[in-house]
């Protein structure tokens, strides 16, 4: 007996070690490794709050919903791919089943790329019902503002959920807009100049390229592509993350994808920790730059501005929406430095461990801040994050934080020239 436990001991040291020995090494669901492009996870559970807080605003900010592949560009070319395999006979039984799919994913997605398909209006719908059901009184005779960027799955997200609304409650007053006026809050990334300087200057590349160079595995693609493909004439690192990004889009266009069966787990998480790592250097703070998430702070401003007036009585609206896109929210978490959103390193090898992008913004991802007074007449907030609250105070699990309190940590983080435009 003493042999077998001492051997068990060293077994968890040895697995222990080699864990700790291979910061990459992940092991997530395969729906997890669909990453930004997974299907917004239904919250299992509905957050009540105490008897003594009465709900005054609720501030939103969310994803557009589960999508068409955003454009043909990754569907052609898989599908050039296998078609030039089965040419030349060099493409593999599993190979003839990805063309049928991707063949099926184009034909489906055919003038619609990028569209919101029933699914994410479903999801936004859901959001909305919730919404309503937690909070009725902020429904009850109320005004109700909602704006999205220019991009119609954004719009129709919009529409979506505020069409909802309406069904449930045909008494609120809703004021909706859409278009490129709204893009200093929705769509930052297309007009700031500081950050087009950022992703000009290719600094995010370095990093990103040593990583994808030493951790994207080409077998899963020479398992379909077979092995008398010419890779020597393509970049099979590229085409790996291709196949990656067209079956890990499956299911926010409805369809039925087995990725068990052209990726293994250790392929999968490997690809996704790829696609995951562009997201987080990107589009987040990091040592390499601030200025990814810097350029949310006029929405942060926005929220703190809404939330502030509606505490002295000055807010029209008892609901404010906003529709945007993934690229809208990562920012905006992680200036906010919230919990699973906000990690700084300089082994961005450790990122797959700490961000996450299918926790971060899933489809139809959403931040929601909910102001409450008490009963003695003092403003508290919550801060949820798809629909889970999340302490946003350093050092505190407290979900329920001072208005004052929130409010000055907030603006810590807006850089001054925001502060003072």
């Amino acid at each position: 007996m003493r042999h077998i436990f001492s051997l068990s001991l060293i077994l968890i040291a040895t697995s222990l070690l080699g864990f700790a020995a291979d910061p990459t090494s992940t092991r997530y669901s395969n729906e997890n490794c669909q990453g930004s492009l997974k299907p917004y996870p239904t919250p299992q559970e509905v957050y009540s709050y105490p008897d003594s807080l009465t709900p005054i605003l609720i501030n939103h900010v969310g994803r557009h919903g589960s999508r068409y592949p955003a454009s043909a560009t990754h569907c052609l070319a898989m599908r050039r791919a296998l078609q030039t395999a089965d040419s030349i006979g060099s493409i593999t039984t599993l190979g003839k089943e990805l063309l049928k799919l991707t063949e099926t994913a184009i034909s489906r997605a055919n003038g619609q790329w990028g569209a919101l398909d029933s699914l994410g209006m479903a999801e936004q719908r859901g959001i909305a019902s919730r919404m309503l059901a937690n909070y009725p009184t902020l429904f009850n005779n109320a005004k109700i503002n909602a704006i999205s960027s220019y991009s119609p799955r954004c719009v129709m997200s919009m529409f979506s959920f505020t069409h909802q609304l309406s069904r449930l409650n045909n008494r609120i007053e809703l004021f909706t807009a859409s278009g490129r006026s709204h893009s200093v809050l929705m769509r930052p990334f297309d007009i700031d100049a500081s950050y087009a300087e950022f992703r000009n200057a290719n600094e995010w590349k370095i990093p990103y390229d040593e990583y994808t160079k030493a951790t994207i595995p080409t077998t899963a693609l020479k398992r379909v592509l077979g092995d008398k493909y010419p890779y020597e004439q393509i970049d099979a690192q590229e085409l790996a993350l291709t196949q990656y990004y067209v079956i890990a889009g499956m299911s926010a266009m409805m369809m039925q994808c087995d990725a068990s069966k052209y990726f293994t787990t250790e392929e999968y998480n490997a690809l996704w920790s790829c696609f995951n790592l562009r997201q987080y250097l990107q589009r987040t703070a990091t040592t390499i730059s601030t200025t990814p998430a810097e350029i949310a702070s006029q929405l942060l401003i926005d929220l703190i501005t809404t939330t502030d007036n509606a505490t002295k009585g000055d807010g029209q609206y008892s609901v404010i929406l906003r529709f945007g896109h993934a690229e809208t929210l990562m920012p905006l978490l992680s200036l906010m430095r919230l919990k699973g959103c906000y990690y700084l390193t300089n082994y961005f090898d450790t990122v797959a461990r700490n961000w996450q992008d299918f926790n971060v913004v899933p489809m139809s991802a959403n931040l929601q801040i909910v102001l409450f007074r008490s009963n003695k007449g003092d403003y508290y907030i919550r801060i949820d994050h798809n629909e889970h609250p999340i302490a946003l105070l350093p050092d505190s699990d407290k979900i329920y934080i001072p208005w004052d309190d929130a409010k000055e940590h907030l603006m810590r983080f807006i850089p001054l020239y925001y502060q003072i435009m």
